[in-house]
């Protein structure tokens, strides 16, 4: 079972072994939503179904929301029938992937988790890696396999909400780590959300620095490194990640589990539920 990462030749193996394999491609541009699509259309790994970030992974209906701000997640059942409506079964090996650095690959892996499935991994290096080492592709339109039933368990990943964050800013142990870009952090500018700027307290860890320049995932010795540095000392079990809208913040949380610390919270609902809610404070710098 892989849990966290797997290697292009890891899941070649696999295929060639005829394993209950389901492969997810979730890649995606925030500034050309539309272009989902047609990016999988035109080549995707061979066998992989589509999972869209704004059609899949987020719900536009209030009464369906767990939380807020721009990408609010579905609720754990909603995600377990479309599992279920693409044919994919507890049984499976899930493997997910993009072609944007793990950016968007990683908010499935985390739900995935959340719904207590523990066999789902992010394919390390995205579509380039599996080009690059001669994978098949195909191109066309999504396909999804026989309709089943995908069962709910109990949660692996931990959810925080806005009223959450609120009670544990107070105390002085509590870790907030923000994975949006400096600039963003420090309210320099903010190309999507109402205000600029961050959680007070908050830290920041720009989700980007945990690739290596070829888009893989760093070693866990550097991360391990890393991270060590970006906590100095503070208490690992105290982290909550969050980012602009519970998106990017998934791979600062695969991260510190490849250095070895414990699954980490995740605010979902991130800086653009944040910003949004009146009363709240602002800090930056």
């Amino acid at each position: 079972m892989y849990n966290l990462l797997i290697t292009v030749a890891q899941l070649q193996a696999l295929q060639q072994q005829g394993a209950a394999l389901a492969v997810l491609d979730c890649s995606f541009d925030l500034m050309k939503p539309d272009s989902a699509d047609q990016g999988f259309q035109t080549e995707h790994i061979a066998g992989a179904m589509q999972a869209h970030l704004d059609r899949d992974l987020s719900t536009h209906d209030a009464s369906q929301a767990v939380n807020g701000g721009r990408h609010p997640l579905p609720q754990r059942e909603s995600v377990a029938r479309w599992l279920g409506q693409m044919g994919i079964r507890n049984s499976a090996q899930i493997v997910v992937y993009d072609r944007n650095a793990s950016q968007y690959c990683g908010r499935l892996w985390w739900m995935i988790k959340w719904l207590g499935h523990d066999a789902v991994a992010v394919l390390d290096g995205g579509l380039q890696a599996w080009k690059a080492q001669g994978g098949p592709l195909v191109s066309g339109p999504a396909t999804t396999g026989q309709a089943t039933n995908f069962e709910l368990k109990a949660p692996l990943r931990r959810l925080v909400l806005t009223e959450d964050v609120v009670s544990q800013l107070a105390r002085p142990t509590q870790t907030i780590i923000d994975a949006r870009a400096a600039a963003r952090y420090r309210g320099e500018v903010e190309p999507l959300d109402p205000i600029a700027g961050h959680i007070p307290g908050a830290l920041n860890r720009p989700f980007t620095d945990n690739f290596t320049t070829q888009g893989f995932f760093k070693p866990t010795d550097v991360l391990k490194a890393e991270w060590e540095q970006v906590l100095a000392g503070r208490n690992a079990e105290t982290v909550i990640h969050h980012c602009g809208s519970g998106v990017t913040a998934v791979p600062n949380l695969l991260a510190m589990e490849l250095a070895g610390y414990p699954p980490a919270a995740l605010y979902a609902g991130s800086w653009s539920e944040w910003s949004r809610t009146p009363g709240l404070p602002c800090a930056q710098g």
